[in-house]
This record gives C-alpha cells, sequence and structure tokens, in this order.
C-alpha cells in the first residue's frame, strides 16, 4: 500500500490539476450536444496478476527501462507501482475528459494539443511525488536522452515528430503498453461522442 506521506503528496498535487481541469472545461459555442466522456472509461482495467518473484538480478530483456525497474522491484513494491499506475490513468482520463470539453467548444486542434501536453507533464509530476528516487532517476534519464527534458517531449517536438496537431493529442494521451503490461493493466481511453451511448 501508498504511504501516508505518498498519499499526502498525491492529493495534494491531484487538487492542483482536478482544478486545472475545471478551469479549461468551457462551455459550447454552438447549439450542438455536449461532448460526452463516459464515466466508465478513461482508467485502468486489470487484466493479469503481479508478478511475485523475487527482484531480478540479471540482465532485463526489455528494451523499456521503467520495466527493468519494474522487475528489480519486490513484490511489495510492484503493488505500489500498480496503485500509482493506476492513478497515473486515472489523470489521463480527466484529459481524455478536458479534450472533449475542448473540442465541443470549438477550440483549435493545436490549442487542445498544448494544454494537454501541458497536463500531461503536470501529471508526472503528480505521479512522480510518489515514487522512490531511484525510479524516479530512471525515467528521466530516459527521458532527458530520448527528448532532452526529464519530462519528456514538448508539444513542438511532437508536432515535429507527428505532423499533425490531432496527433500530438493522441500521443499526450497515450499510455506505454510495455509498463501498463507489465504491472497487469490496461488503459482504457476515453473518446469523445456528442451523446452518450443508448
Amino acid at each position: 500500500m501508498p504511504s501516508p506521506t505518498f498519499t499526502a503528496r498525491f492529493l495534494q498535487r491531484t487538487a492542483v490539476v482536478l482544478a486545472m481541469v475545471a478551469a479549461t472545461a468551457l462551455p459550447t459555442t454552438t447549439a450542438a450536444a455536449p461532448a460526452y466522456c463516459a464515466d466508465s472509461c478513461g482508467g485502468s482495467v486489470v487484466v493479469a496478476p503481479l508478478s511475485t518473484a523475487p527482484p531480478s538480478t540479471g540482465p532485463c530483456t526489455s528494451p523499456e527501462p521503467v520495466v527493468c525497474q519494474i522487475r528489480r522491484d519486490t513484490p511489495g513494491e510492484r503493488e505500489e507501482a500498480r496503485e500509482i499506475r493506476m492513478r497515473y490513468h486515472a489523470l489521463i482520463g480527466a484529459m481524455d475528459r478536458v479534450r472533449c470539453e475542448m473540442r465541443a467548444a470549438g477550440r483549435s486542434p493545436e490549442e487542445i494539443a498544448r494544454r494537454l501536453v501541458d497536463m500531461r507533464n503536470d501529471a508526472k509530476e503528480i505521479t512522480r511525488a510518489g515514487m522512490t528516487p531511484e525510479d524516479v532517476r530512471v525515467l528521466e534519464e530516459r527521458n532527458s536522452a530520448k527528448y532532452g527534458d526529464p519530462l519528456g517531449p514538448t508539444a513542438d517536438q511532437l508536432h515535429t515528430k507527428y505532423g499533425s496537431w490531432e496527433k500530438v493529442a493522441d500521443a499526450a494521451t497515450r499510455t506505454s503498453r510495455a509498463v501498463d503490461s507489465e504491472l497487469g493493466l490496461e488503459y482504457r481511453p476515453c473518446p469523445c461522442e456528442l451523446t452518450p451511448a443508448a
């Protein structure tokens, strides 16, 4: 279970993001039905049990440094990592909802994408507040080597890579399948619809 210190830090930082989400929610500018994002999406689905193997001491077969770190964790640390990951998924779900609301309000693809990249970086900071220094170091080293920034790519870097703001928004709300799988999770995205499904 997460420590009381982690829980306090997580709740404090989450309050900041939820305030940000509320500030981003905008009224629609047309008479169309408001965007809808179902409550049953935008979060984690447990699809497999966590490994109870002792910490790995051999070479790691995954190209993903975070996966290698999880394999070096104790079973108890893996449980905490899964809880942290599920909370991170919840923050990504909030981003899905903001994307729906901004689309319904007529905001441009670039404006939406830039907002989501900022929110993604905030979600990373919140999540890392509850992680061990070693786990944070692994993430920051990976991002620094790949993007030149410990938090990850900027909106402009992503636009150069993908070529469209819609694809940048998609990337900002995508999670690592390798990390999710290692923790027995899948992220259930929350696509925008004009009306709730019947």
